[in-house]
């Protein structure tokens, strides 16, 4: 009997040395493993760093570019409020000619009568005066 112990014995010492070289090999892989995923966080932090570093130089671009945006918007705005002053000094300007207009309509009217009496009777004359001269080349007068 104390055969079958001491066989027992060793099986189980045998059955545990085996166990203990499949935990060896299992913790190896696992180590190789935890091995890669540390380095491939030590290179995802690097670019995450990278990353960072190119998000702030991006930031201060884009305020810098937001900064010069606003300062044309701002002279933009200087130009729209002096193109709208001289919309009201035109509107101004065209009121006033049309209160002028509407209190002299009657003297304009009437110098433009005028003015074309004044040409009839300046084509009449000079109607006239070749008529004059013909009639002096038809009867040999000149």
């Amino acid at each position: 009997m104390k055969i079958i112990l001491y066989l027992s014995v060793a099986l189980i010492a045998v059955a545990f040395f085996i166990l203990v070289i499949y935990l060896i090999k299992t913790l190896k892989t696992v180590q190789g493993t935890l091995q890669s995923l540390t380095k491939t966080i030590e290179g995802m932090e690097k670019q995450i760093q990278d990353i960072g570093t190119e998000t702030a130089q991006l930031l201060h671009k884009t305020n810098a570019v937001a900064d010069d945006v606003q300062k044309k918007v701002e002279s933009l705005n200087v130009l729209f409020e002096a193109v709208k002053q001289v919309g009201s000094t035109v509107q101004t300007f065209n009121d006033a000619l049309a209160k002028k207009w509407t209190a002299n309509e009657q003297k304009f009217i009437q110098a433009i009568q005028w003015g074309n009496a004044f040409f009839e009777i300046w084509g009449k004359w000079k109607e006239k005066k070749k008529r004059k001269a013909k009639e002096g080349v038809e009867d040999g007068k000149k």
